[in-house]
């Protein structure tokens, strides 16, 4: 299992051989903001800014060595980022998070909807997709980048979502209790 949880300022991956144990963890310093901020400045992103933060994630990615990507058999993703993309991809207009969570989201498509994120101004990503919080407009093209690569490196079909975080998990090990 990998966990990807991307926030704003860094990426939490979390590997670990059944549900309910992990064998290591890693934060990337490649959050939707600060991808944001660091490369895709136009609106919306040039191609050559797009490329540059494609770059940045799999450097990054290419550091985690500790990680092994292509082991995991199934990627859960949690926060927002990835909610806002599994609600994109299941048509929501308003966020529905009995929809999202264990939603699954075939690489393809979250593809998809990365390319189109990052093609489209933000006034354009909002009204074509009502279900993006107006906070989040300008950076979830960013989170899409990055979930799409990480997608990519492990090798994985799909995506599976969850509405239980980091932060979920860490609470349950100090009251000694297992996750749904």
């Amino acid at each position: 299992y990998l966990m990807v949880d991307i926030g704003g300022g860094s990426t939490e991956l979390v590997y670990g051989e059944t549900p309910d144990s992990y064998a290591t963890s890693i934060s990337l310093d490649i959050g939707a903001v600060r991808l944001t901020e660091r490369h895709l400045h136009a609106d919306p992103p040039t191609p050559e800014q797009i490329g540059a933060a494609e770059r940045d994630v799999r450097a990054a990615l290419a550091r985690a060595t500790r990680i092994p990507l292509r082991s995991a058999r199934t990627v859960v993703g949690v926060a927002g980022s990835v909610t806002t993309i599994v609600a994109i991809d299941l048509g929501l207009t308003e966020y529905q998070r009995d929809r999202v969570h264990h939603a699954r989201v075939p690489v393809r498509r979250v593809s998809e909807i990365a390319d189109g994120l990052l093609r489209s101004p933000q006034a354009q990503r909002l009204a074509d997709h009502p279900v993006i919080h107006p906070g989040r407009i300008d950076v979830i093209g960013a989170g899409a980048l990055i979930l799409r690569e990480i997608l990519l490196a492990s090798g994985t079909s799909e995506l599976l979502c969850s509405e239980q975080d980091i932060l979920d998990g860490v609470a349950l090990s100090v009251v000694g209790g297992k996750s749904a």
